[in-house]
């Protein structure tokens, strides 16, 4: 499996039909894209582009995706392969129970 960790991300919420899309960034690098898709839409299979991960939703799972983005800490992508055999996606590492959600100070 191929981890890589999420050091930040970008939000293009565009206009004109484009999809939501989430640009993930690793060691300065953009490392992958989560692009969300209308409900009801067959997704394309996962894949790498220009060197990139480039996994697709649906648009219920955008909500989801951005929660993970903004509270969790650390984060990875991880890619497999292209397919339906293959899961991909965004991940947490090990939390201890309990632990709580980080509330930023001010």
């Amino acid at each position: 499996m191929s981890l890589t960790r999420i050091d930040a991300y970008e939000v293009f919420y565009s206009a004109n039909g484009f999809s939501p899309r989430i640009a993930l960034k690793g060691a300065g690098n953009y490392i992958g894209m989560l692009v969300f898709l209308p409900n009801g839409t067959t997704l394309p299979a996962d894949t790498v582009t220009k060197g990139q991960v480039v996994l697709y939703y649906c648009l219920d799972h955008y909500h989801n995706a951005i929660d993970l983005l903004r509270n969790e800490k650390p984060m990875y992508l991880f890619y497999n392969g292209s397919g339906p055999s293959f899961e991909n996606g965004i991940k947490t590492m090990i939390e201890k129970v309990g632990e709580g959600e980080i509330v930023p100070p001010g």
